[in-house]
């Protein structure tokens, strides 16, 4: 599983529109072949900062399928007029996990089974 981590920048006093059009863009990615989900989190800091993570089952379901479908035409059609600038995007694999409520640490394998660590 990879993690798209997209930092956005929206034009100032257009927050609540962009989260309306990430919440409108919600099927786009649902259709979207090898997306898992998405989650939109808004910076403390800076109000107008976001970073979006969108879960791919593969780096080519973003790259390629996504990118190169109608969808990401939407999904930016949807975005464009209230982002200020797509600040970056990177894409991510777990490493280690540490789960609060039992303590435990697990590490992920390249075929992202977890493996206990010692």
């Amino acid at each position: 599983m990879i993690t798209e981590i997209a930092q956005i920048d929206i034009k100032p006093g257009m927050e609540a529109e962009f989260e309306t059009g990430v919440k409108n863009a919600a099927p786009v990615f649902q259709r979207a072949k090898g997306c898992h989900g998405l989650e939109l989190q808004r910076s403390i800091e800076k109000p107008g900062r976001y970073r979006l993570f969108v879960k791919w089952a593969t780096v080519e379901n973003h790259t390629v399928d996504f990118r190169g479908s109608a969808d990401f035409a939407e999904w930016r059609k949807l975005v464009a007029q209230i982002a200020g600038a797509f600040a970056g995007e990177r894409r991510n694999r777990r490493a280690i996990e540490r789960e609060l409520f039992h303590g435990e640490y697990t590490l992920a394998s390249k075929n992202d089974d977890d493996l206990p660590l010692p």
